[in-house]
């Protein structure tokens, strides 16, 4: 099986190469990636806690799912396909805002990404993917919020970048 490519990309989110997952990873190089924010309802978020055998941040709460790009494929095609692999389910997705942000881990790979974030609605049960997902819960912003400052050791070092910059666009938009 061939590793998974990466789209890297300048500061402006223009495609200017595609290299293996691992080796952007390494190499800390700035790549396209998304992160799928799923609220029910209640304006609750699904959040998502990572398969214990990942090869990072194993056992960590993160948001609905998050992945990267292939080469071709647009960012709701992404969040689709990540959202029904990970999660089990199908849903329309929004665009909703961009950053870029870097997150060092200790087994020495970086996260140097521009994200893109997606917004969708479900108020079913998802069929976890056990490969990918160890388990998953709704929580209201306001209790993840408190969450990540009492317990950040629980959560995933980008799900904290992206619910700080997430969180206070949702709070200037009024979504």
């Amino acid at each position: 099986m061939t590793e998974e490519q990466v789209i890297l990309v300048d500061e402006n989110d223009n495609q200017i190469g595609l290299m293996p997952k691992m080796e952007a990873h390494e190499k800390a190089l700035l790549h396209r990636a998304f992160s799928v924010f799923i609220f029910n309802n209640k304006n609750e978020l699904m959040l998502q806690q990572r398969a214990m055998h990942k090869y990072h941040s194993p056992g960590l709460w993160t948001n609905t799912c998050c992945s990267h790009q292939r080469n071709g494929e647009s960012n709701i095609e992404a969040g689709t396909r990540r959202l029904q692999e990970e999660m089990g389910f199908v849903t329309d997705l929004t665009e909703s805002t961009s950053f870029v942000y870097k997150a060092p881990f200790d087994n020495g790979l970086t996260e140097h990404e521009y994200d893109h974030v997606m917004i969708g609605k479900f108020n079913g049960e998802p069929t976890i993917n056990a490969d990918e997902v160890a388990d998953w819960k709704w929580m209201t912003l306001e209790n993840v919020k408190k969450d990540i400052s009492m317990y950040p050791q629980n959560y995933t070092e980008w799900f904290k970048i992206i619910f700080e910059k997430f969180y206070e666009f949702i709070n200037v938009n009024n979504l």
